[in-house]
């Protein structure tokens, strides 16, 4: 970091040049690297994704996209089987299939097939598929073309609902509203600049948003080639600019507030002040980046090619934000950080008063800290044990509005959820009426049909309507059986629920393998940094257990409810999207540990100094408190702004992330972090020779504990 840092600053002219054209570039580059991102979220090589493709080459339409399902409730005393019924039907179809040209559409009145009604015969429904396409809302727009076609028809007086996942979804986008990418980071810039004024008390507030407005930017400028050589989901928008700005002030934010204390030392001169902050927050921005980028190898590595750009768009903000702190950063310090640091004050040339106070408190009382703080994560941590992994519950889509009355009308009719997420079964030769006979005789499976419109030559395709939602436990338990069932040769199972179980395997299934390797990789790279052995230990365990945290959260207040209907109006979900648990690992982790780095970084140096761990904790925490509290704000803002996008998904994301940074930054760094230090004394120093020499760092020892630290006074 010195001679980086001495290089930069000797080359301050051709540093600004290089950002100033690499910015001038990268807001060019925002909008065709947005064109350029996919909107494509298959899992190749798996049963239900290649079914779903070759459905969507004989048929057009089907395939990964939930079927639209118009439904309607006759009155007492009429059935699908009165006068004129079926004709009625014929016509609400006819003009959903006008509105939507590419569809295709099966019912009771074009099949006569008693799996399209309820028992009592008043409640029917039709399964209506589009073309199948990928995006972040695929099939929206057709959902509301189908209602916008049905408005104000009826049959046998009774009005035709459209509902399904996709008008249900569709549904809560129009009632909740929600922000853009562009709309959404200015709301978090806003947030995150109200925090840096409170922190700083000067124009200096403005730096760190300032790197913000230069590394998410040039992030997009890196994602445009990757994605013109290979599909990056269009997601990577929302997470580079909200992750983004969050991650790049907060590395500034640890610069700038070390600067400003090294420059309120005694004879140190500006241009000094910069190298001696680069080379200590220099170089902890450095390790925190690394070990963000090493926790989206989680993401990078998976054989699910939308999570994986997920993790290289992730792994590049880190990276870029990294290099704009310990390149651009150090040139704006060393020429106009003194004039724009104005008004000036001095709080940052000592300790915080007040998180010092706490640091001696928590030090003093550290069984006990460590006892209450623990029992508060023990909390969440059991409840993460609970998650169900499935899309949201159909009824927590939307709590109202045509689709729900159509969702309600099928529940109460006894049919279920069933229709909203079918299983497709690709017959490509062989007798469809057998295969539709066996496989309506399977456990959990309400109805199977062979529509005859849906048959191209020797090829058919059943609809398979579970009497549970397929995207539940209990649907994919269905669907397990439907595997183990005994079909004849080239019978395939395709359709959006079964993709959906393909992608539970494809990431889930070596999951633990790559925790392990993340956790060993991140322990090294730590033990490197804090030259010690007992505090990386701990620290990935405090990260692994702020991850559980997280999770329990989410199932806490999404998938039991408990807040979700009084915040936003949503039921409990009853599940936790099936992406959801590794995307926010991936995140979590890296980001966290930037706050450990942070604070144990700061804690080894004053280590070094008193050889007290006691003072190494009171100083570290007194020093960083106000720090990692304020950059845990900024980007618990830039997710309360994400939290505001339409969508269920969007809104469970935000929480996890940014309940859980704030969990981390309190409960985990402000209480249980410094008790365990406290409780383990010298032995969070501990380096034998042996490891000391693979590290290439001076060894340590650990030394008798007979005798307690003494606790330091203040002054």
């Amino acid at each position: 970091m010195t001679v980086l840092t001495r290089f930069v600053l000797d080359h301050k002219r051709l540093v600004l040049g290089f950002w100033l054209i690499v910015t001038i570039a990268a807001f060019a580059a925002i909008q065709p690297a947005g064109n350029a991102l996919s909107q494509e979220f298959n899992v190749p090589g798996r049963e239900g994704f290649e079914t779903n493709r070759k459905l969507a080459e004989i048929y057009g339409n089907g395939g990964n996209v939930a079927p639209i399902v118009p439904v309607v409730t006759l009155a007492k005393g009429k059935t699908v089987d009165s006068p004129g019924i079926a004709e009625q039907l014929d016509a609400a179809l006819a003009r959903v299939l006008t509105a939507l040209p590419k569809a295709s559409a099966a019912s009771y009145a074009s099949t006569r097939d008693q799996a399209f009604v309820s028992d009592d015969g008043r409640t029917t429904f039709a399964l209506v598929y589009i073309p199948a396409k990928g995006g972040v809302d695929p099939g929206q727009v057709e959902a509301r073309l189908a209602q916008a076609a049905l408005t104000g028809v009826t049959v046998g007086g009774s009005p035709v609902q459209v509902t399904g996942l996709d008008a249900l979804r569709a549904s809560a986008g129009r009632s909740e509203g929600g922000t853009g990418v562009l709309l959404g980071t200015l709301v978090g810039a806003l947030g995150a600049l109200l925090v840096l004024v409170f922190v700083f008390r000067s124009f200096m507030a403005f730096v760190p948003l300032l790197m913000a407005l230069v590394a998410i930017p040039t992030t997009f400028l890196l994602v445009w080639p990757l994605a013109s050589i290979t599909d990056v989901s269009v997601i990577v928008q929302y997470l580079v600019a909200l992750i983004g700005l969050g991650i790049a002030i907060d590395y500034a934010l640890l610069v700038v507030v070390r600067w400003r204390e090294e420059l309120q030392q005694p004879n140190v001169s500006n241009e000094a002040a910069v190298r001696n902050a680069m080379r200590r927050a220099g170089s902890a921005v450095v390790f925190s980046g690394t070990t963000v980028a090493i926790s989206l190898l989680a993401l990078v590595a998976l054989p699910v090619p939308f999570l994986r750009s997920i993790g290289i768009a992730g792994l590049l903000i880190a990276l870029v934000s990294v290099a704009v702190a310990t390149t651009l950063l150090p040139v704006v310090l060393a020429t106009i950080g003194p004039k724009i640091d104005w008004p000036r004050n001095r709080r940052d040339a000592r300790p915080s008063r007040g998180w010092s106070a706490w640091a001696r408190l928590v030090v003093r009382h550290r069984r006990t800290a460590a006892a209450a703080s623990a029992t508060v994560l023990g909390v969440l941590v059991v409840a993460a044990f609970s998650m169900q992994l499935g899309n949201p519950r159909a009824d927590s889509l939307a709590q109202a509005g045509p689709a729900r009355a159509g969702l309600e009308n099928l529940q109460d009719s006894g049919i279920g959820t069933g229709p909203l997420s079918p299983f497709d079964a690709l017959v490509r030769s062989g007798d469809a009426d057998t295969v539709a006979r066996t496989l309506a005789g399977i456990e959990g499976v309400r109805s199977a049909t062979a529509p005859p419109d849906w048959r191209r030559g020797t090829k058919a395709l059943i609809t398979v309507i579970p009497t549970e939602d397929g995207n539940s436990p209990a649907g994919r338990a269905t669907l397990d059986r439907i595997h183990a069932t005994s079909l004849p040769a080239g019978v395939t199972i395709g359709g959006q629920a079964a993709q959906t179980a393909d992608f539970l395997d494809a990431v889930y299934g070596n999951f633990p393998l790559l925790l392990a390797l993340i956790s060993i990789l991140t322990f090294l790279l730590l033990a490197r940094a804090f030259r010690s052995l007992i505090l990386p230990l701990k620290a990935v365990l405090l990260n692994l257990l702020s991850v559980a945290a997280a999770w329990g959260l989410i199932v806490l207040v999404f998938q039991k409810g408990f807040g979700s209907g009084a915040i936003w109006g949503i039921e409990a979900t009853q599940a936790i999207n099936v992406e959801m648990p590794i995307v926010i690992f991936a995140f979590l982790f890296g980001i966290s540990m930037d706050y450990q780095v942070f604070i144990i970084s700061r804690m080894r140096e004053a280590y070094d100094r008193t050889r007290s761990t006691e003072a190494a904790v009171i100083e570290g925490i007194g020093r960083t408190g106000r720090l990692v509290t304020s950059a845990a704000l900024i980007l618990g803002l830039a997710f309360v702004a994400f939290s505001n996008s339409p969508g269920t998904e969007a809104k469970i994301f935000a929480t996890a992330l940014g309940g859980g940074i704030l969990i981390d930054a309190t409960i985990i760094r402000g209480i249980l972090a410094p008790a365990a230090v406290a409780l383990l004394g010298r032995w969070n120093w501990w380096l034998p020779n042996r490891a000391a020499r693979i590290l290439r760092v001076e060894p340590s020892d650990a030394h008798s504990q007979a005798a307690p630290e003494p606790i330091p006074q203040p002054a």
